[in-house]
């Protein structure tokens, strides 16, 4: 795999593959509290992923700053060279375009999961993994996470969970697994990790967030309403679990609440007008990622073209439907996909038809309300 070297290597290190989870029926109080912090992570990735898409492709219109990113940005050797097989591209009319699927990865770091000159067989899964959509009228932007514990076919290797594919070969074996799943061409990868993620929030000056109810977040209390959060008190706000009547289901909500509100926050605040602020902000955006050398300047600078219009409540956030979970032949806890739902959700994915299935499927995806416990 030493064709997928990062163009910008970081200095080694190796993060230990996680072992498989025990059985469902031995598991105890310690399976929702991994569960919970699998689905923060993925939470993390989507804003990560979201920032790199719309932030980066927006800034990169000034001279300074494409020299900035062209410098500063790690890239992978293309990924998708040599995939034996491959999802159709989207049937467009003549003067449209085709929606802009990424593939985005994420670990607790990026150097485990995102330097395949690292890459061995066998000692690195991916914590997250989900298709960021970009309309092919740049108007709109869908984010479908898939859990990594889904039990899929993995070419090659047979049933496995899906996050094993990183393990067997790399990001070109995910892409191929994700595209065989999904029918969706996938057209950029993306790898990100988490470490920054309290120092994004304060590079934006904060978020704002509506709480339901009075709360203490970080030993600060406050009140019902909206708040200003600073990146601890928000990493606070995500994290709790035990308190909340939903539990898991709502804790996943403040996480897209966060997402949401850091979303609002860059394209509505000053970070887009201030150089100063813009410089920090990219700076902790770039250290948290790499993309495929295909995703250039020069493609961000003209997918920025189209999506300058894009807000927050224009991005939808959701999660594969699922049929529960269950255990593998050979002892694993596993997520059980919904075949016949699920292919509704990647047809609409694969044809640029998110917002009418939507439509026409009212309540087949659950997606953030306004207000979240």
């Amino acid at each position: 795999m030493t064709d997928t070297a990062l163009r910008h290597p970081s200095p080694s290190a190796t993060t230990p593959l996680e072992p498989d989870d025990p059985p469902m029926s031995g598991a105890g109080d310690d399976a929702p509290t991994r569960r919970s912090r699998r689905l923060w992570k993925i939470g993390l990735l989507s804003v990560l992923g979201l920032v790199l898409l719309l932030v980066l492709g927006t800034v990169a219109v000034g001279l300074w700053v494409r020299h900035t990113l062209g410098s500063s940005v790690e890239t992978f050797a293309d990924p998708f060279a040599g995939l034996p097989t491959r999802a159709p591209q989207q049937a467009v009319e003549k003067g449209q375009e085709p929606a802009t699927n990424f593939l985005v990865l994420g670990s607790d770091s990026r150097i485990s999961a995102g330097d395949p000159s690292q890459w061995q067989v066998g000692a690195q899964r991916t914590d997250a993994i989900m298709i960021v959509q970009v309309s092919g009228d740049r108007q709109k932007v869908s984010v479908m996470s898939i859990p990594r514990d889904s039990w899929v076919d993995i070419p090659g290797h047979g049933p496995a969970k899906i996050n094993a594919a990183y393990s067997y070969g790399g990001p070109a074996l995910t892409i191929q697994t994700v595209e065989q799943l999904t029918g969706i061409r996938i057209n950029h990868f993306i790898v990100a990790d988490f470490e920054s993620f309290k120092t994004l929030t304060d590079e934006i000056g904060g978020v704002t967030i509506n709480l339901k109810n009075p709360q203490t977040l970080a030993g600060t209390e406050f009140s019902a309403g909206a708040q200003m959060l600073n990146g601890e008190q928000a990493l606070a706000y995500t994290r709790e679990r035990k308190t909340l009547p939903g539990g898991d289901f709502d804790r996943i909500n403040r996480q897209q609440a966060w997402m949401r509100a850091i979303v609002f926050q860059v394209f509505n605040g000053d970070t887009l007008s201030d150089p100063t602020k813009l410089y920090s902000f990219l700076h902790a955006v770039t250290s948290t990622m790499a993309v495929d050398e295909g995703f250039t300047i020069d493609e961000m600078q003209s997918l920025a073209l189209g999506v300058r219009g894009v807000r927050s409540r224009d991005i939808k956030f959701m999660t594969v439907p699922t049929a529960g979970t269950g255990m593998s032949h050979d002892g694993q806890s596993i997520v059980n996909l919904d075949p016949d739902a699920d292919a509704l959700l990647f047809e609409a994915f694969a044809t640029d038809a998110v917002e009418e299935y939507m439509e026409s499927h009212p309540g087949a995806v659950e997606l953030l309300p306004a207000t979240v416990n």
